[in-house]
């Protein structure tokens, strides 16, 4: 356990909060456009068609998505020869920044397609950061955690992704409660987006603070071999677990983030306000979930985990989908049950996927997985649902959840068990287990 000996616990704490603040205004930047979709379509889009301007909001969505793939190999290979701290900094100016542009940006009415146009290069440049910050953060905080508690330690990295989700929709709450839905559409959408910016620059400040992991310094320090330098060919396996392990995972997430919101809105009659308050408290409870699901994996393991999680969204989603367009209370229902799902894999993803990786590539390996399994297909989930609901169609789109919940579950039961190995003797191709490690079928 030689990433924690020495290290006093106020350090540990310090740099987990760092890395779990910064993490959050990450989430909260990129949550804040899919909640606010419908105001950012009537402004930075032609009006005369709604529906068009939805979709082409949407697909800025899920362009900024295809970003993600480049951010985290870009910025994973920098974290992994120049340290996580540098690439931790960047991420966050570079969201902040492109959360301001969006904020300042003149809307159609003025600026006519030049305002598309800025804002499709402002997500660009955030969907770069964010493959970046997911890669690197999940790195850090697994490298940082103790092996025989790293499903739980590594579960703040999800503890994240809702406290800035939660934070997006109780805003949205906010500003539709107090100024008005009209209000928000004229000129309070981008508020949310101000207050992002100005908190991540502030949170830049702690994350200069921080140390680099003990895993990562010692890596740094040692003699490079030919055996430590992964080629393409070695790399694949991890990464094409980690691709199935986190698809379905970001389906079911942005389907419950990024469309329920405008699908209970736009085509349910629920009012903004109603329907971002049940959200966030739906996303709430599952908050607490979180912990309690990382302590279960690293009691009985990530596998079962994740093919019980791919076996329940399975028989669920069809009946949550319908139970969320009944009322406001059905929706809050329906998306508490969602969530508490979502944390189950959530929590593990970060654990799960450093041990697939040796040191010397686990963020490049994590930022290549990752960001590809959510640019293919997390980043068409909101424009694929909005898509066949607006033609008739909107039954079918819980199965694009279903098979894609069913591949991380197959994925899942194929991939090596690895809880409790020590990540610095995690390689790309093979680990040396702890004694209580299973031993399994692999990819």
């Amino acid at each position: 356990m030689r990433q924690l000996e020495g290290e006093p616990t106020a350090r540990k704490v310090r740099t987990l909060a760092a890395i779990t603040v910064g993490n959050s205004f990450e989430w909260y930047e990129w949550a804040i456009y899919g909640i606010f979709a419908p105001f950012i379509a009537a402004a930075m889009f032609d009006r005369a068609d709604p529906v068009s301007a939805l979709l082409s909001t949407f697909a800025v969505f899920a362009i900024g998505f295809l970003m993600r793939p480049i951010g985290g190999i870009v910025f994973g290979r920098i974290a992994d020869r120049r340290g996580r701290k540098t690439v931790l900094i960047a991420t966050l100016l570079m969201m902040g920044t492109g959360s301001m542009v969006i904020a300042l940006t003149p809307d159609f009415e003025t600026l006519g397609v030049w305002a598309s146009v800025v804002l499709l290069l402002a997500r660009m440049a955030q969907g770069f950061a964010h493959g970046g910050e997911s890669a690197t953060s999940y790195s850090y905080v697994a490298e940082l955690a103790p092996p025989q508690k790293r499903g739980a330690w590594s579960s703040y990295a999800y503890v994240a992704v809702l406290i800035g989700t939660i934070g997006a929709f109780v805003l949205g709450v906010a500003l539709t409660a107090v100024l008005g839905q009209q209000a928000v559409a004229d000129w309070a959408w981008r508020v949310p987006f101000v207050f992002g910016a100005l908190g991540s620059f502030v949170v830049m400040f702690l994350r200069s603070r921080m140390e680099e992991s003990e895993v990562f310094t010692e890596q740094a320090h040692a003699p490079v071999t030919q055996s430590a330098t992964a080629p393409p060919r070695r790399l694949f396996r991890p990464v094409a677990t980690g691709i199935g392990l986190i698809c379905g995972l970001t389906v079911f997430q942005y389907t419950w983030l990024a469309f329920i919101p405008t699908y209970a809105i736009v085509h349910q009659g629920v009012s903004a306000d109603t329907a971002y308050l049940a959200l966030a408290g739906a996303q709430f409870i599952g908050l607490f979930c979180l912990p309690l699901w990382g302590r279960l994996g690293d009691a009985i393991g990530r596998r079962p985990v994740f093919i019980g999680w791919a076996v329940a969204v399975a028989v669920l989603q069809i009946p949550l989908v319908a139970l969320a367009g009944q009322s406001a209370w059905s929706l809050f229902i329906a998306s508490t049950v969602a969530w508490v799902l979502a944390t189950a894999t959530g929590a593990l993803q970060a654990a799960t996927l450093a041990e697939q990786f040796s040191t010397r590539d686990r963020t490049f390996g994590i930022g290549l997985a990752f960001s590809v399994s959510v640019a293919l297909f997390g980043g068409a989930t909101p424009y694929l649902n909005e898509y066949m609901h607006a033609h008739g169609v909107g039954v079918l789109a819980p199965g694009w959840v279903i098979v894609t919940a069913l591949i991380s579950g197959i994925t899942a039961w194929l991939m090596p068990e690895r809880r409790g190995a020590d990540l610095a003797d995690v390689g790309a191709d093979a680990v040396r287990h702890t004694e209580d490690v299973t031993p399994t079928r692999e990819l």
